[in-house]
């Protein structure tokens, strides 16, 4: 069940391209709506340009500062393999948030694989510009998805070409364009004055939005949270095979245009729609090990070098043709 909805995290990142290149057969009032929605989510990462994914090749890992561009390698990775960082911010008015989510989705065309790598988000690391340790989630705080994307790349090892960052605020409005979500809920708690008894739900907006973000009652704090988010997702996946109608088709771009952001272009998308869609038939998950621990007051998880060396070569062999 795990394996089933880790996947959705990349998914979000496909979804995104089949959900434009489909909708396009509409007509073109539609594909000129679908081409604004992907200039507004567009934002390049600082000091890169995004190269095509029709232009990618391997890259060779190192610790070089810029990985984020992809160039000829020697170490056996296949033609086109590529890493996306994926990042669900908890983004509030008046509050940027962190990036509470970070998932490493490492997509092989050759082998027809992905593999999901999540960060947890209290990783211990030292983030370039700042003094002493940080979260890892704070890399975005305190320098947006750049930063984000620099701090992975540095700890993890890896080029990183692109970057999908959902804002988790904006879900309620999603979950509202699609007529609600359902979800099989394991747990009985209250969270935001809405009490989820066990069993098969059927969740408006508000509803899936505090649903997605209770932890402090579940026994597997963020891990449980992070299983639900990953449930609602899904639904919504499931929901979005029905739309077909324009007025749905616009009100979902306008959530998507508010919520959504990525240094994917749109025929970026449409490539990794089409030429990266079977990277779902082989799909494998991790999560970095670390030791949760309370240092000077602070709730940290500590990972050693080891394990960072560990992912990677993980997440190299998962590139390799």
């Amino acid at each position: 069940m795990k394996s089933k909805r880790q996947k959705i995290f990349l998914i979000i990142g496909v979804v995104i391209g089949v959900f434009l290149l489909s909708i396009a057969g509409y007509g073109f009032y539609l594909y000129h709506s679908v081409s604004s929605t992907a200039a507004h989510v567009y934002k390049p990462l600082d000091g890169v340009t995004s190269d095509p994914l029709s232009k990618l090749s391997s890259s060779k890992l190192s610790s070089k500062k810029n990985l984020t561009k992809v160039a000829a390698s020697s170490n056996g990775i296949a033609p086109n393999a590529i890493n996306i960082l994926l990042l669900g911010v908890d983004e509030r008015a008046g509050d940027k948030g962190r990036s509470d989510t970070m998932i490493v989705a490492s997509l092989n065309p050759e082998k027809k694989s992905m593999m999901l790598t999540s960060i947890p988000r209290d990783t211990r690391v030292k983030i370039a510009g700042h003094s002493g340790y940080s979260k890892i989630n704070a890399a975005y705080s305190y320098g947006n998805e750049s930063l984000a994307v620099q701090t992975v790349e540095k700890y993890l090892n890896i080029p990183i070409s692109y970057y999908i960052k959902v804002n988790m605020e904006g879900l309620s409005s999603l979950v509202n364009a699609f007529g609600g979500v359902t979800v099989k809920n394991d747990l009985d708690f209250t969270q935001n004055n809405f009490h989820y008894k066990i069993g098969t739900l059927h969740l408006t907006g508000a509803e899936a939005l505090a649903y997605s973000r209770m932890r402090y009652d579940d026994p597997q704090g963020d891990f449980g949270r992070n299983e639900r988010q990953r449930e609602v997702i899904e639904s919504l996946l499931d929901e979005g095979k029905s739309i077909t109608t324009v007025p749905k088709i616009n009100k979902l771009l306008g959530v998507v245009g508010n919520n959504v952001k990525t240094n994917l272009t749109l025929n970026d998308m449409k490539k990794l729609a089409t030429n990266y869609r079977q990277c779902r038939q082989s799909i494998t998950n991790y999560e970095v090990q670390g030791t949760p621990k309370y240092l000077d007051g602070v709730s940290w998880v500590l990972v050693s070098n080891s394990e960072f060396n560990h992912v990677h070569q993980m997440i190299l062999n998962s590139l390799k043709g």
